[in-house]
């Protein structure tokens, strides 16, 4: 079943909720600029695990509504917490890739633990705790990066979402790459669904937002994936840091897999969740 929610101010979420209503959820957050498509061959995986699984699009993004303003973290999570909160989801597992991932953590550690719906979480390449290199952060990325993006997307929307999962998203500008030309369209096919505006200003979200303390305060077992190839998000800035910051993280990097690992090596990534939940 799919349908839509209206937050309280007045944004409609669109989310997807498979599976039994009594079985344990399984909770998707999809990365920028995509949508809970993005989650499609992990959603068949644990429907046919026997799990209940909810994924949602972003505001801004893929079928939720295309407004002006709320493109930032605390508005990423207060829109998750009303779907959850709407299904009254509870001991569920989220699952969370990229700027996904920063969503996952701002959402555990405000809404999710207080209110005790949450029993893991996992981390898949995630944003946290910074990507925007700094004083403090001397091993970030230089905003001129995501500078270029901005100019990148406000030039040639169309185009950069071409140029994204065709190079470094996937690894496909890796020699010897087995390139796919159906995961290539269908990335530029959920970015282009979506606002212009809300991928622009969300550019800002996922790699200035620091998110330290929301680490700190997350208290649940939470598991940790990145490929030591990503070459969007670096791994020794985020997982490695993630790992440290947690109270309570299992760490599993995985030798020459890119950003979107769960997609490329959908197998190896479902089979490894399944059993960080089942343990």
């Amino acid at each position: 079943m799919s349908s839509k929610i209206v937050t309280k101010d007045g944004v409609e979420i669109f989310y997807k909720d498979l599976g039994p209503k009594d079985a344990q959820p399984i909770v998707f957050h999809h990365g920028w600029p995509l949508s809970s498509d993005d989650w499609d061959a992990q959603l068949l995986f644990f429907l046919a695990n026997g799990y209940r699984v909810v994924a949602h699009d972003r505001r801004g993004h893929g079928r939720s509504s295309q407004v002006g303003t709320g493109h930032d973290m605390d508005h990423y999570a207060a829109d998750a917490a009303a779907v959850f909160e709407h299904l009254n989801l509870k001991n569920a597992v989220h699952i969370g890739h990229s700027t996904g991932g920063g969503e996952v953590a701002r959402y555990v550690a405000k809404y999710g633990e207080s209110q005790g719906r949450v029993a893991k979480a996992v981390l898949i390449a995630a944003v946290p705790p910074l990507m925007l290199k700094t004083g403090s952060n001397p091993d970030g990325t230089p905003i001129e990066v995501f500078d270029g993006f901005r100019k990148a997307l406000a030039a040639n929307r169309a185009q950069f979402f071409l140029d994204v999962p065709e190079g470094p998203f996937y690894g496909f500008n890796r020699p010897g790459a087995k390139v796919s030309q159906g995961i290539i369209q269908n990335w530029w096919r959920q970015g282009m669904m979506g606002s212009a505006l809300a991928h622009y200003e969300g550019i800002k979200a996922f790699s200035e937002t620091d998110q330290t303390d929301d680490l700190k305060a997350i208290t649940v077992p939470t598991l940790v994936m990145q490929g030591d190839d990503d070459q969007v998000v670096p791994y020794k800035d985020a997982s490695l840091l993630q790992a440290k910051l947690l109270r309570n993280a299992t760490l599993k990097i995985y030798p020459g897999y890119p950003h979107g690992l769960m997609t490329t090596h959908a197998d190896v990534i479902n089979a490894d969740i399944l059993k960080f939940i089942k343990s």
